[in-house]
């Protein structure tokens, strides 16, 4: 068959560690054989982030601003042990706060639901979205640690040169100390895009933060959306039978539990990223859970969620053999290769992309799946794939569905 022929690039977004070994197999396995693929290939591995003082990250986020789509693999936000280990110049920020903050808008997560991989709470029947705030917070946050006895202060020096102060703390000893922030702008498109993807997706909208121990920061957050909601949405959405409603963190989580899913969780950006991992393992797996990032601007960056699978790395040099679910790296791609599709009008591409992830689902439903979901599957006999077999096996299933 000829392959499909692409008009405009995405931008790659490349990353560590074992997702990297699985990128590339990826590529050779599911999208070079078939797609004539254009991409603006940027380099995220932590050796170059390094080399380049991190300029490759600011780089493939304009580059996003320039093509509208990326796809992004996962990588690594150095802790001291990865200073160590990788000789870094210094501890480099995460690569996906900085592209979120050069991008706005908001992370989308979802599970990937396949038959014979069951959540682990019985009530959940439907997914559940996370829709997370992707600007600021401890993402962009400044730290210092606190030697000794004195005062710590937040300072705000208006343009006229005036001074509001606000007390952090009076250290009697040693201490550390962390400053976030937020903009209204990123908090009003953070509220645009869930209200517009709960209309589009036809979902109830749940918010919740900690306005009540937090009382101006998360506050304002809580004060915004029911703003925007009551000026903006409030006739559409009782117009389409769905809800928004806000509620605390803790009262949230509850209602979760006990839910049957089927609606869009909105968090802030920390929020978001605890629950997002919570959703998608207790759904079945942290690597079945899509994630992509829309700014209000129409930029698209498709990633996963979930992280370079360090101890499977370590095998893999090891020369071991690995059992790494790659679903949400091919999901990601798919994401892209769709999005791409639509936006330059050629549906061969959306209808690959539909054919690959339906081709991710019959392998595993065929019983052919990686170990993570062999131990939690109902399916009876399954045969556990190695990272590598796992792949060709989906690539068997694509090409059954491509002749079709």
């Amino acid at each position: 068959m000829d392959k499909i022929k692409m008009i405009t690039p995405l931008v790659e977004m490349d990353g560590d560690e074992m997702t990297r070994i699985l990128w590339q197999m990826i590529k050779d396995e599911l999208i070079y054989p078939f797609v004539e693929l254009k991409s603006e290939y940027y380099d995220l591995g932590l050796e170059e982030r390094n080399r380049t003082d991190d300029k490759v990250t600011f780089d493939s986020a304009y580059a996003t601003k320039k093509y509208g789509v990326a796809v992004k693999c996962a990588t690594i936000t150095p802790n001291a042990a990865r200073v160590k280990e990788y000789n870094l110049k210094e501890m480099w920020k995460s690569p996906n706060g900085t592209i979120r903050a050069i991008l706005d808008g908001t992370v989308f997560r979802a599970p990937i639901l396949v038959k014979g991989i069951e959540p682990n709470v019985k009530s959940w029947k439907k997914p559940i979205t996370i829709a997370r705030h992707a600007y600021g917070d401890v993402y962009k946050a400044s730290e210092m640690k606190i030697p000794g006895a004195g005062k710590v202060e937040l300072v705000y020096t208006a343009e006229d040169g005036t001074e509001t102060r606000e007390l952090v703390h009076n250290f009697t000893g040693a201490g550390i100390v962390q400053g976030q922030h937020n903009i209204e702008a990123s908090i009003e498109s953070f509220a645009h895009s869930c209200f517009k993807f709960a209309l589009d997706t036809k979902q109830d909208l749940w918010f919740a933060t900690k306005d009540t121990i937090s009382k101006k920061y998360d506050h304002t957050f809580k004060d915004i959306f029911q703003e925007i909601y009551d000026a903006e949405y409030k006739a559409a959405f009782e117009e389409a039978g769905i809800e928004y409603f806000y509620t605390l963190i803790d009262d949230a989580v509850a209602r979760v539990v006990k839910s049957e899913g089927g609606y869009i969780w909105a968090c802030k950006n920390y929020d978001g990223d605890v629950m997002s991992d919570m959703i998608s393992s207790a759904f079945g797996s942290l690597a079945m859970m899509t994630s992509v990032l829309v700014s209000p601007e129409g930029y698209y960056e498709y990633e996963a969620a979930h992280g370079t699978v360090q101890r499977h790395y370590y095998k893999h040099l090891k020369g071991e053999e690995t059992s790494t679910n790659s679903v949400a790296t091919i999901f990601a791609w798919t994401g892209a290769l769709r999005k791409r599709g639509e936006l330059d009008n050629t549906p061969e591409l959306c209808a690959f992309a539909d054919k690959l992830e339906q081709a991710c689902i019959n392998t595993i439903e065929s019983g052919k799946m990686t170990k993570d979901l062999a131990l939690i599957t109902s399916l009876k006999d399954v045969t556990v794939l190695n990272s590598e077999n796992f792949i060709k096996a989906i690539r068997e299933a694509l090409e059954a569905l491509l002749k079709d």
